[in-house]
Formats: structure tokens, sequence, C-alpha cells
């Protein structure tokens, strides 16, 4: 039975993966934002993002780096809950 620790890491692990795909398919601009699976995938990474967007806006209009942002923030949450999750012993 997995830890509550590595659980929780997974899940950071997924969404960064989330979002680093996310990035990847900005670069192709045949994509329907609007037809699944991509609109399913730009729910559930867009809100987060969104935060880091109204921060620094495109550079520009063009260059995107909100997601540069976001990966790094949920490296330290990731490094930050799971650390203290295992001094818990959880």
């Amino acid at each position: 039975m997995p830890d509550i620790s590595e659980i929780v890491g997974l899940l950071f692990y997924f969404y960064n993966l989330l979002i680093i795909i996310r990035i990847f398919l900005t670069w192709i601009r045949s994509i329907d934002w609007y037809q699944q699976p991509f609109a399913w995938l730009a729910s559930i990474t867009d809100p987060f993002l969104n935060i880091f967007r109204g921060i620094i806006p495109p550079i520009g209009g063009v260059l995107d780096i909100s997601p540069v942002l976001a990966i790094i923030l949920l490296q330290i949450l990731q490094a930050i809950v799971v650390g203290s999750l295992n001094s818990l012993g959880l």
C-alpha cells in the first residue's frame, strides 16, 4: 500500500505532466481547444495557468511564460507538501 505522501507526489507529477502536454499542444496551431480531449485538458490546466497569465502577460502577445512559472511553483509546493507528509510519517 503506497503512503499518502507517494500518492500526493504522483498527483503533483501528473498535473505537471498535463501542463507540459498543454505547452507542447499550443505549438500546433490547428488544434481546436473547444473539441475533446483538448477542451478537457484546457479546463484542467487553464484555471491554474490563468493565475500566472494575470501576473505576467504573454511577451509580445505571443510567448507565454506562465506555464514555466506554474511548473516552478508546483515543484516548490510538491517539495513542501510531500516533505511535510513524509516528516509526519504519512
